[in-house]
């Protein structure tokens, strides 16, 4: 449950990235969310190339729509993963 709170609390705040795109914030603000933007992009790619880096081969595979997911939700998609797919210790 609190997973899907978090996918729920990160896809309002890709909206309100996003949002700044289409209808710019005003002017001090709309320079600090895009560099929120362009971090979050970047840190996101990295969390997912990383992961991708890191698969056994004989483990399961990421599928494209499970790496869209791991993008947009960031960690709270990898637990999703990891509690699904990896056995407890």
């Amino acid at each position: 449950m609190l997973i899907n709170l978090g996918r729920l609390l990160m896809a309002c705040v890709w909206a309100f990235l996003l949002f700044n795109l289409i209808h710019p914030y005003p002017k001090p603000l709309k320079y600090f969310i895009d560099v929120a933007l362009f971090f979050m992009v970047i840190m996101h790619g990295l969390q997912l190339v990383l992961m991708r880096a890191t698969q056994p081969k004989e483990g399961p595979k990421l599928s494209g729509l499970t790496q869209t997911k791991i993008f947009f939700f960031g960690v709270f998609e990898l637990l999703a993963w990891q509690k699904k797919y990896l056995p407890k210790q």
